[in-house]
Protein backbone atom coordinates (compact mmCIF):
# COMPACT_ATOMS: atom_id res chain seq x y z
CA UNK A 1 0.00 0.00 0.00
CA UNK A 2 1.24 3.34 -0.91
CA UNK A 3 1.92 5.93 1.99
CA UNK A 4 1.94 9.78 2.33
CA UNK A 5 3.11 11.85 5.06
CA UNK A 6 1.55 15.11 5.95
CA UNK A 7 3.45 17.71 7.84
CA UNK A 8 0.78 19.56 9.88
CA UNK A 9 0.59 23.28 10.01
CA UNK A 10 2.48 24.41 13.12
CA UNK A 11 -0.36 24.22 16.00
CA UNK A 12 -3.23 22.75 14.06
CA UNK A 13 -2.22 18.55 14.24
CA UNK A 14 -5.50 18.07 15.49
CA UNK A 15 -7.25 19.56 12.76
CA UNK A 16 -4.73 17.55 10.16
CA UNK A 17 -5.69 14.11 12.10
CA UNK A 18 -8.99 14.88 12.17
CA UNK A 19 -8.68 16.06 7.85
CA UNK A 20 -6.46 12.05 7.73
CA UNK A 21 -8.81 10.21 9.98
CA UNK A 22 -8.82 6.40 9.67
CA UNK A 23 -5.96 6.53 7.40
CA UNK A 24 -3.50 7.43 9.78
CA UNK A 25 -0.50 5.22 10.57
CA UNK A 26 1.59 6.89 12.20
CA UNK A 27 2.52 10.05 13.72
CA UNK A 28 6.37 12.09 14.42
CA UNK A 29 6.06 15.34 15.45
CA UNK A 30 3.77 17.57 13.01
CA UNK A 31 4.68 14.99 10.83
CA UNK A 32 1.61 12.24 10.20
CA UNK A 33 2.16 8.81 8.35
CA UNK A 34 -1.06 8.01 6.23
CA UNK A 35 -2.00 5.10 4.25
CA UNK A 36 -3.35 6.08 0.04
CA UNK A 37 -2.35 8.39 -2.33
CA UNK A 38 -1.23 11.81 -1.61
CA UNK A 39 -4.26 14.17 -1.14
CA UNK A 40 -3.79 17.90 -0.12
CA UNK A 41 -5.29 18.01 3.16
CA UNK A 42 -5.89 21.76 4.20
CA UNK A 43 -3.93 21.71 7.36
CA UNK A 44 -1.17 20.30 6.01
CA UNK A 45 2.25 22.78 5.83
CA UNK A 46 3.54 20.29 3.20
CA UNK A 47 2.77 16.86 1.75
CA UNK A 48 5.69 14.15 1.69
CA UNK A 49 4.67 12.02 -1.52
CA UNK A 50 5.86 8.19 -1.35
CA UNK A 51 8.46 8.71 1.87
CA UNK A 52 11.11 5.76 2.12
CA UNK A 53 12.53 4.78 5.38
CA UNK A 54 16.72 4.70 4.72
CA UNK A 55 18.89 2.99 6.98
CA UNK A 56 22.21 4.68 7.06
CA UNK A 57 25.64 4.10 9.37
CA UNK A 58 27.04 7.46 10.07
CA UNK A 59 26.60 10.98 10.07
CA UNK A 60 28.65 10.98 6.61
CA UNK A 61 26.67 7.99 5.00
CA UNK A 62 23.16 9.34 6.05
CA UNK A 63 24.28 12.61 4.17
CA UNK A 64 25.37 10.83 0.98
CA UNK A 65 22.77 8.33 0.68
CA UNK A 66 20.31 11.56 0.33
CA UNK A 67 22.80 13.00 -2.09
CA UNK A 68 22.73 10.03 -3.56
CA UNK A 69 18.78 10.56 -4.26
CA UNK A 70 19.00 14.55 -5.45
CA UNK A 71 20.38 17.44 -4.54
CA UNK A 72 18.43 19.87 -2.82
CA UNK A 73 16.35 18.97 0.63
CA UNK A 74 15.13 20.57 3.63
CA UNK A 75 15.08 19.11 7.47
CA UNK A 76 12.04 18.81 9.20
CA UNK A 77 13.91 18.76 12.96
CA UNK A 78 12.25 16.45 15.46
CA UNK A 79 14.04 13.76 16.99
CA UNK A 80 17.81 13.46 17.60
CA UNK A 81 17.97 17.36 16.86
CA UNK A 82 22.14 17.52 16.92
CA UNK A 83 22.67 14.35 14.77
CA UNK A 84 20.16 15.85 12.39
CA UNK A 85 21.74 19.38 11.96
CA UNK A 86 25.28 17.58 10.99
CA UNK A 87 24.02 15.70 8.26
CA UNK A 88 22.14 18.69 7.33
CA UNK A 89 25.43 20.61 7.53
CA UNK A 90 26.79 17.95 4.95
CA UNK A 91 24.06 18.42 2.06
CA UNK A 92 24.16 21.13 -0.51
CA UNK A 93 22.67 24.47 1.39
CA UNK A 94 19.02 25.80 0.63
CA UNK A 95 18.61 29.08 0.59
CA UNK A 96 16.19 30.38 3.08
CA UNK A 97 16.29 33.38 2.11
CA UNK A 98 12.50 35.00 2.03
CA UNK A 99 10.78 35.64 -0.97
CA UNK A 100 10.55 39.03 -2.72
CA UNK A 101 6.60 39.51 -4.34
CA UNK A 102 5.45 38.83 -7.12
CA UNK A 103 8.45 36.75 -8.02
CA UNK A 104 7.48 33.43 -9.00
CA UNK A 105 8.68 30.59 -5.89
CA UNK A 106 11.51 28.72 -6.55
CA UNK A 107 11.51 25.79 -9.32
CA UNK A 108 13.95 23.33 -7.88
CA UNK A 109 12.56 20.44 -6.94
CA UNK A 110 12.75 20.23 -2.84
CA UNK A 111 12.88 17.03 -0.85
CA UNK A 112 12.12 16.92 2.77
CA UNK A 113 13.20 14.43 5.70
CA UNK A 114 13.92 13.87 9.29
CA UNK A 115 15.21 11.49 11.61
CA UNK A 116 13.54 8.58 13.06
CA UNK A 117 16.26 6.96 14.93
CA UNK A 118 20.14 7.51 15.11
CA UNK A 119 20.67 5.30 12.29
CA UNK A 120 17.16 5.78 10.45
CA UNK A 121 15.47 8.51 8.15
CA UNK A 122 12.44 9.41 6.38
CA UNK A 123 12.58 10.81 3.55
CA UNK A 124 10.68 12.25 0.23
CA UNK A 125 12.86 13.34 -2.87
CA UNK A 126 8.90 14.80 -4.01
CA UNK A 127 6.72 17.19 -2.03
CA UNK A 128 4.32 19.44 -2.66
CA UNK A 129 5.74 22.47 -1.45
CA UNK A 130 8.95 24.37 -3.15
CA UNK A 131 10.14 26.18 0.25
CA UNK A 132 11.10 24.24 3.49
CA UNK A 133 8.60 22.66 5.27
CA UNK A 134 5.92 24.95 3.81
CA UNK A 135 7.22 28.18 5.84
CA UNK A 136 6.52 30.89 3.57
CA UNK A 137 8.29 33.81 4.46
CA UNK A 138 8.01 36.92 2.20
CA UNK A 139 10.16 40.30 2.33
CA UNK A 140 7.94 42.74 4.24
CA UNK A 141 6.87 45.63 3.18
CA UNK A 142 6.80 47.90 6.32
CA UNK A 143 5.95 51.31 4.63
CA UNK A 144 3.17 50.75 1.94
CA UNK A 145 0.31 48.44 3.71
CA UNK A 146 -2.01 49.37 6.56
CA UNK A 147 -1.16 46.65 8.18
CA UNK A 148 -0.18 42.64 8.14
CA UNK A 149 -2.92 41.11 6.36
CA UNK A 150 -1.39 41.48 2.61
CA UNK A 151 0.92 39.05 3.91
CA UNK A 152 -1.71 36.34 3.45
CA UNK A 153 -2.50 37.74 -0.51
CA UNK A 154 0.64 37.69 -1.07
CA UNK A 155 1.10 34.07 0.13
CA UNK A 156 -1.62 32.72 -1.64
CA UNK A 157 -1.17 34.11 -4.99
CA UNK A 158 1.60 33.44 -5.28
CA UNK A 159 1.05 29.90 -4.04
CA UNK A 160 -1.47 29.14 -6.49
CA UNK A 161 0.56 30.99 -9.16
CA UNK A 162 -2.36 33.34 -10.87
CA UNK A 163 -3.55 36.90 -9.78
CA UNK A 164 -5.24 39.34 -11.13
CA UNK A 165 -4.03 41.47 -14.61
CA UNK A 166 -3.89 45.22 -14.64
CA UNK A 167 -7.08 46.15 -15.87
CA UNK A 168 -9.14 43.20 -14.26
CA UNK A 169 -12.33 44.51 -11.54
CA UNK A 170 -11.77 43.21 -7.95
CA UNK A 171 -14.25 43.55 -4.90
CA UNK A 172 -12.54 43.30 -1.52
CA UNK A 173 -15.24 42.75 1.22
CA UNK A 174 -14.57 44.05 4.33
CA UNK A 175 -11.97 45.73 2.93
CA UNK A 176 -10.72 48.47 6.18
CA UNK A 177 -8.12 49.39 6.68
CA UNK A 178 -7.01 48.16 3.08
CA UNK A 179 -4.11 45.76 3.44
CA UNK A 180 -5.57 43.72 0.52
CA UNK A 181 -6.58 46.62 -1.90
CA UNK A 182 -2.95 48.11 -1.09
CA UNK A 183 -1.82 44.42 -2.94
CA UNK A 184 -4.46 44.49 -5.49
CA UNK A 185 -4.14 47.87 -6.79
CA UNK A 186 -0.24 47.65 -6.74
CA UNK A 187 -0.61 45.02 -9.09
CA UNK A 188 -2.35 47.65 -11.66
CA UNK A 189 -6.24 46.17 -11.10
CA UNK A 190 -9.41 48.18 -10.47
CA UNK A 191 -10.60 47.57 -6.83
CA UNK A 192 -14.20 47.97 -5.26
CA UNK A 193 -13.58 48.25 -1.20
CA UNK A 194 -16.49 47.58 0.32
CA UNK A 195 -16.21 48.26 4.58
CA UNK A 196 -18.54 50.10 6.66
CA UNK A 197 -15.22 52.03 8.27
CA UNK A 198 -12.91 53.77 5.56
CA UNK A 199 -9.61 53.16 4.55
CA UNK A 200 -6.35 54.05 5.63
CA UNK A 201 -5.76 57.67 3.75
CA UNK A 202 -2.85 56.48 1.49
CA UNK A 203 -4.98 53.32 0.31
CA UNK A 204 -8.02 55.35 -0.32
CA UNK A 205 -5.72 58.09 -2.46
CA UNK A 206 -5.01 55.16 -4.92
CA UNK A 207 -6.47 55.81 -8.34
CA UNK A 208 -7.06 52.16 -8.82
CA UNK A 209 -9.24 52.05 -5.63
CA UNK A 210 -12.94 53.32 -4.93
CA UNK A 211 -14.59 53.05 -1.30
CA UNK A 212 -17.93 52.19 -1.14
CA UNK A 213 -19.19 52.49 2.66
CA UNK A 214 -21.81 50.01 3.48
CA UNK A 215 -21.52 45.80 5.21
CA UNK A 216 -19.89 43.08 2.92
CA UNK A 217 -23.20 41.09 3.28
CA UNK A 218 -25.60 43.56 2.25
CA UNK A 219 -23.58 43.83 -1.04
CA UNK A 220 -26.06 42.70 -3.83
CA UNK A 221 -23.80 41.22 -6.87
CA UNK A 222 -26.32 43.10 -8.85
CA UNK A 223 -25.44 46.77 -7.32
CA UNK A 224 -21.51 45.87 -8.43
CA UNK A 225 -21.70 44.30 -11.76
CA UNK A 226 -19.44 41.36 -13.22
CA UNK A 227 -16.16 41.03 -11.31
CA UNK A 228 -12.96 39.28 -12.20
CA UNK A 229 -12.25 38.28 -8.49
CA UNK A 230 -13.66 38.40 -5.04
CA UNK A 231 -11.73 38.41 -2.18
CA UNK A 232 -12.60 38.81 1.63
CA UNK A 233 -10.64 38.62 4.73
CA UNK A 234 -13.68 39.88 6.84
CA UNK A 235 -14.22 38.77 10.19
CA UNK A 236 -17.38 36.12 10.10
CA UNK A 237 -18.85 32.84 11.98
CA UNK A 238 -18.04 30.34 9.03
CA UNK A 239 -21.47 29.16 7.75
CA UNK A 240 -21.97 33.06 7.13
CA UNK A 241 -19.38 33.42 4.73
CA UNK A 242 -20.18 30.11 2.92
CA UNK A 243 -23.68 31.62 2.40
CA UNK A 244 -22.35 34.82 0.96
CA UNK A 245 -19.61 32.66 -1.52
CA UNK A 246 -22.73 30.95 -2.59
CA UNK A 247 -24.49 34.05 -3.34
CA UNK A 248 -22.09 35.43 -5.79
CA UNK A 249 -20.99 32.04 -7.27
CA UNK A 250 -25.00 31.31 -7.98
CA UNK A 251 -25.03 35.13 -9.74
CA UNK A 252 -22.53 33.88 -12.00
CA UNK A 253 -20.76 37.39 -12.14
CA UNK A 254 -17.56 36.39 -10.40
CA UNK A 255 -14.82 34.04 -12.04
CA UNK A 256 -12.88 33.79 -9.46
CA UNK A 257 -12.56 33.77 -5.50
CA UNK A 258 -9.98 33.83 -2.82
CA UNK A 259 -11.74 34.10 0.88
CA UNK A 260 -10.60 33.67 4.53
CA UNK A 261 -12.41 31.42 6.74
CA UNK A 262 -11.91 32.33 10.02
CA UNK A 263 -12.49 29.94 12.82
CA UNK A 264 -13.77 31.23 16.41
CA UNK A 265 -13.52 28.79 19.42
CA UNK A 266 -13.65 25.03 17.66
CA UNK A 267 -12.55 24.28 14.32
CA UNK A 268 -15.91 23.94 12.38
CA UNK A 269 -14.86 20.96 10.52
CA UNK A 270 -18.64 21.12 8.89
CA UNK A 271 -18.83 24.20 7.36
CA UNK A 272 -15.20 23.75 5.89
CA UNK A 273 -15.91 20.33 4.29
CA UNK A 274 -19.02 22.74 2.70
CA UNK A 275 -16.60 24.64 1.42
CA UNK A 276 -14.39 21.81 0.04
CA UNK A 277 -17.19 20.69 -1.70
CA UNK A 278 -17.89 23.47 -4.10
CA UNK A 279 -16.82 22.68 -7.50
CA UNK A 280 -12.86 23.98 -7.91
CA UNK A 281 -12.58 25.18 -4.59
CA UNK A 282 -9.30 24.41 -2.27
CA UNK A 283 -8.51 25.06 0.96
CA UNK A 284 -5.46 25.31 2.31
CA UNK A 285 -3.63 26.96 5.82
CA UNK A 286 -1.27 29.11 5.06
CA UNK A 287 1.63 30.35 6.42
CA UNK A 288 0.71 33.48 7.54
CA UNK A 289 -3.39 31.90 8.54
CA UNK A 290 -3.65 31.91 12.48
CA UNK A 291 -6.58 29.82 13.17
CA UNK A 292 -8.21 30.49 9.16
CA UNK A 293 -7.89 28.56 6.05
CA UNK A 294 -8.21 30.24 2.85
CA UNK A 295 -11.09 29.46 0.02
CA UNK A 296 -10.12 29.69 -3.44
CA UNK A 297 -11.93 29.31 -6.20
CA UNK A 298 -10.44 29.89 -9.75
Amino acid sequence: MPTTAYLAAEGFEAELAHELGSALLARHGRLFVAGGAAREPAWAANVWRDPREIEFHSIADGAARLRAIQRNWALYPHLHYRRARLIEARLPYVSAKPLVFPEPPPAAPLGSWTLLAPGRMLAAPDCVSPVPNGEWRFAEDRLGPPNRAYLKLWEILTRIGHRPAAGERCLDLGASPGGWSHVLAGLGAQVIAVDKAPLAPAVAAHANVEWRQGSAFATQPAEVGPIDWLFSDVICYPPRLLALVRRWIASGMVRHLVCTIKFQGETDHETAASFAAIPGARLMHLHANKHELTFVRL
